[in-house]
């Protein structure tokens, strides 16, 4: 993602540098027997750790961040840093070597079976298998593929920007303003116009803005069903399983707990089962996994003197039908209950402040159908190639950017999104 952010500054000639940091502790993670896992960004470090605490094979961890990186060199170019729907882009000795090395991408298994081959503790299999959650995905039934993730944070890194998350956003806003960008704020966009087949501007506020070219970083979903006509409504793709999402606890702590790091992941005892509740039963496991994120470890500023600030997230089933979340004071006391297990504390002492968001609030504040984080899910072997594309075949200027398209949902996916994006628009003229 940095690297991302410092091409585009140097592209544009814009002289702020987007500052950040390689974190040399990657994740935290803590299991209910009280076995605790330290991720350093090392991989050989990190094997280290795993036959220190859990009696794994330091080779098969060695080996299986290798086979993370395999995947990376032999996928990367052709499916996430391009357009999938141009031909044109797969003609090359790229996607040849790719054809000839597809026996050893593991194509019609799962990220569980082939975790699970590979290690001899169950502990190790989970902190491999959680990586399906950084795309919403149930590892159970996910893609082997999705093991490209671990070298992604591995082998390029784990960064956190010097002010925050919100400094990625300060930084395009002000790169986008260097460029001549002009922003509408609070200006909701209530129809995309359409005529012969090509867009030709939006309708905002009951004012057109005529353009012949419209890049949308709105849900799909939204986009089909409130802003085209119905007749460009893509069922089969709008139909499939979407992603979980969310329910995000923000507590102002008013203590300090070293044992805990940036990124913290406190495990369900029985992963299947977390799954099975949240993508077949469709509600919230009894007991969650639980991420922790403080960013006042790092930037001292984001809380007072002797407290932290919690981002306190729990997996959550998107919210199909709208309605008001009705298991919110349930899924409060599992997650209070699972901190206060794990950590040996009682938490409640210590919260001074708190907000909340559920699915519903983060489908009111992103528009995304039911507060679905990612779009769809990947719970299928095809599910690279059922992402919806970054532009609209059926209507000419209309482009799609963001977490519901090409190539998927986090951060440095969406950016690429807007970078492949870019390479269609300039293809174009």
């Amino acid at each position: 993602m940095p690297e991302l952010i410092d091409e585009l500054t140097v592209l544009i000639g814009y002289k702020n540098e987007f500052k950040y940091s390689r974190l040399k502790t990657i994740t935290h993670y803590f299991f209910e027997d009280g076995t605790k896992i330290v991720a350093p960004d090392s991989a050989e470090q990190f094997a280290k750790e795993l036959k220190l605490k859990l009696n794994e094979d330091e080779d098969a961890v060695i080996k299986h961040l290798a086979k993370s990186k395999f995947y990376h060199a032999t996928i990367a170019d052709l499916f996430l840093n391009q357009s999938l729907g141009k031909i044109k882009n797969f003609l090359n000795l790229k996607t040849i070597k790719a054809l000839l090395q597809s026996h050893k991408l593991n194509l019609f298994s799962t990220m569980h079976k082939e975790n699970s081959k590979f290690f001899n503790n169950e502990k190790t299999t989970q902190i491999f298998n959680r990586y399906a959650t950084y795309n919403g995905s149930n590892p159970y039934k996910a893609p082997a593929l999705l093991n490209i993730i671990p070298h992604l944070e591995f082998g390029l890194g784990a960064y956190i920007p010097e002010k925050g998350m919100h400094q990625i956003t300060e930084h395009l806003y002000n790169m986008a303003l260097h460029c001549g960008v002009t922003f509408n704020f609070n200006a909701q966009v209530e129809k995309i116009e359409i005529e012969n087949k090509s867009v030709t501007g939006i309708i905002s506020n009951g004012v057109l803005h005529k353009s012949n070219l419209v890049v949308s970083d709105a849900d799909i979903h939204l986009v089909y069903k409130k802003l085209l006509p119905q007749n460009y409504y893509p069922k089969k793709l709008l139909s499939q399983e979407k992603s979980s999402s969310a329910y995000v606890f923000y507590w102002g702590i008013n203590k300090e707990f070293p044992e805990l790091d940036l990124h913290n992941i406190l495990f369900s005892e029985n992963y299947k089962a977390e799954f099975d509740s949240l993508f077949q039963e469709k509600s919230p496991c009894s007991d969650p996994t639980v991420y922790i994120n403080i960013t006042s470890k790092f930037c001292k500023a984001d809380a007072p003197s002797g407290c932290e600030n919690w981002f306190v997230m729990v997996n959550v089933p998107h919210n199909k039908s709208g309605n008001k979340i009705d298991y919110a004071t349930e899924l409060r006391k599992n997650v209070v209950a699972k901190i206060n297990r794990v950590l040996n504390t009682d938490i409640e002492k210590y919260i001074k402040v708190e907000e909340v968001l559920d699915p519903l609030g983060i489908e009111q504040q992103t528009s995304s159908f039911g507060g679905s984080l990612y779009g769809n899910a990947s719970n299928n072997k095809f599910s690279a190639f059922l992402r919806h594309a970054n532009y609209n075949s059926k209507i000419g200027g209309l482009y799609f950017v963001g977490g519901s398209v090409h190539p998927g949902g986090g951060i440095p996916l969406c950016l690429l999104s807007a970078k492949i994006v870019s390479a269609l628009i300039k293809d174009k003229k």
